[in-house]
């Protein structure tokens, strides 16, 4: 009877005998889509150009406001005897009696605590004549004296003495559409203050 063999449990298992493992499949990442260039991005790019300072309309206005300060101020106080200040607020007076010291304000281009010092000024040397309101009993109204309408005059004179030392290097044409123009200016100027307190006030 034939001799079964029995196996060696010590015997290595060759190499190419062994299971192999199965290789984990390697995942390939999905291509990211390019974005659609937008209307902006396909336009060449343009090359923005600065205006220089001095160029600027605010700036020459500023300029402007600033020169001829200078030269009406000595005017006014060499030949009517009056700072600037005043000499406006005489000016106002003059054109908008009577008034209160807020109107005053708005006339002369000043704030209400500069024209209530000028109209104080004017009263004590006996230019202005200062009144009880009689639509306010806490408010007054301002008007000229006699002795300030003399005055008046004299600043009037320089007033136009100014605007054509100004203005005189235009032509009368010139003059007037600059003249239309400030006026559109002032308007829009006037709205834009307008909405910016009706802003602050809503925001209280």
């Amino acid at each position: 009877m034939p001799t079964r063999r029995t196996p060696d449990p010590t015997a290595k298992t060759p190499r190419n005998l062994a299971p192999k493992a199965k290789a984990k499949p390697t995942l390939k990442p999905k291509p990211k889509p390019k974005p659609t260039p937008t209307a902006a991005a396909a336009a060449p790019a343009k090359v923005a150009t600065a205006t220089p300072l001095q160029r600027h309309l605010t700036y020459r206005l500023h300029q402007i406001h600033k020169l001829s300060d200078a030269a009406s101020a000595a005017a006014y106080r060499d030949q009517c005897g009056l700072p600037m200040g005043e000499a406006r607020c005489l000016a106002a007076i003059g054109a908008f009696e009577p008034l209160s010291v807020m109107d005053l304000a708005v006339g002369a281009n000043l704030n209400k605590a500069q024209a209530s010092r000028a109209a104080q000024a004017l009263v004590v040397q006996g230019w202005v004549d200062k009144q009880a309101s009689a639509l306010d009993g806490r408010g007054v109204v301002l008007a000229l004296t006699p002795r300030g309408r003399a005055l008046h005059r004299r600043v009037m004179a320089l007033v136009a003495q100014r605007n054509d030392e100004i203005f005189g290097c235009l032509s009368d044409t010139e003059q007037q559409r600059l003249g239309a123009m400030l006026d559109r200016l002032i308007e829009h100027a006037r709205a834009g203050a307008a909405d910016a307190g009706r802003a602050v006030k809503s925001k209280k």
